[in-house]
């Protein structure tokens, strides 16, 4: 249903951590070294967030060298953008 879909979208963001990740990777793409450095998270805990977030559909990766990068999608952006109007 609708409202379990929300409750688990908000679960998702109520979490600082995953929070700081999509805001970072609305500005551009980042590998998870670049992430570590921006938000102070251990690499696991990134690792976490990252594979939950893609799980849910908001962030993808890419292989770029020996690099995996991780970007939004669509999905993701469409998120950012909602988040940003309740904001307050």
């Amino acid at each position: 249903s609708n409202n379990s879909n929300l409750s688990d979208l908000l679960k998702l963001v109520s979490v600082p951590a995953r929070l700081q990740i999509l805001f970072l990777l609305e500005e551009k793409s980042h590998c998870v070294c670049d992430i570590e450095a921006h938000t102070k998270l251990s690499q696991s805990l990134i690792s976490h967030h990252l594979s939950d977030l893609t799980k849910a559909g908001y962030i993808e990766n890419d292989k770029e060298g020996k690099f995996v990068v991780y970007m939004l999608t669509d999905k993701g952006q469409g998120l950012i953008k909602s988040l940003k109007q309740i904001n307050y």
